[in-house]
């Protein structure tokens, strides 16, 4: 039922008070932004007070809302940045010199080697495992990375959307993009490809 009520429709039933539209809301785009904060997050507690504390925010908010973006591409910022703060609050005060990185010009991992990709089974990724070794390489994305991958390839949001949730420019989204999807490659390439 939730699929059949618009954003726009929502949106003026929550700013004229309907409670119920709130919940419609809720169930519409509670999912979606639940898996951006998984992922993000990595844990399911903290996923589900991260989209809580989101719909509260953006319900309290409402009428700033000014409709330059979709309702949920709005709810996508919003979570983004409840994300974001959380993460701030948990990040070490240390970088480790155990482990080096080579580091491009913009301070992001430079692959090692490459894989063709164009020839793999699409059955192999329907698979739980598979499934399971994307999600562990997805979490040794940086945040903006992370981000960028979920919500452009996963949630499949525009290159537009994404740019406005994550307030930055689409040249940003797609260099993002790009970056994401060779460090991914490369990180499921020994699983993909054993022998090399």
């Amino acid at each position: 039922m939730n699929e059949t009520v618009s954003d726009e429709e929502l949106l003026a039933r929550i700013r004229s008070g309907d409670k119920s539209a709130c919940d419609l809301c809720i169930e519409k785009h509670g999912p979606s932004l639940y898996r951006l904060a998984l992922r993000l997050m990595q844990n399911e507690a903290d996923a589900e007070d991260v989209v809580q504390e989101s719909f509260l925010n953006a319900f309290k908010a409402i009428d700033s809302f000014e409709g330059r973006s979709g309702l949920g591409t709005w709810l996508y910022r919003i979570t983004y940045n409840n994300v974001m703060m959380r993460l701030r609050g948990r990040a070490p005060d240390f970088i480790s010199v155990d482990k080096a990185l080579d580091l491009g010009d913009e301070g992001y991992a430079v692959p090692q080697e490459f894989f063709d990709w164009c020839c793999l089974p699409e059955e192999d990724f329907q698979s739980a495992e598979v499934r399971q070794e994307l999600e562990k390489a997805i979490s040794t994305l940086t945040p903006s990375l992370s981000s960028t991958f979920i919500l452009r390839d996963l949630e499949g949001l525009s290159t537009r959307e994404t740019a406005v949730a994550l307030d930055t420019s689409e040249d940003v989204i797609k260099t993002r993009l790009r970056r994401a999807r060779l460090h991914l490659r490369e990180a499921l390439s020994a699983y993909i490809d054993p022998k090399s």
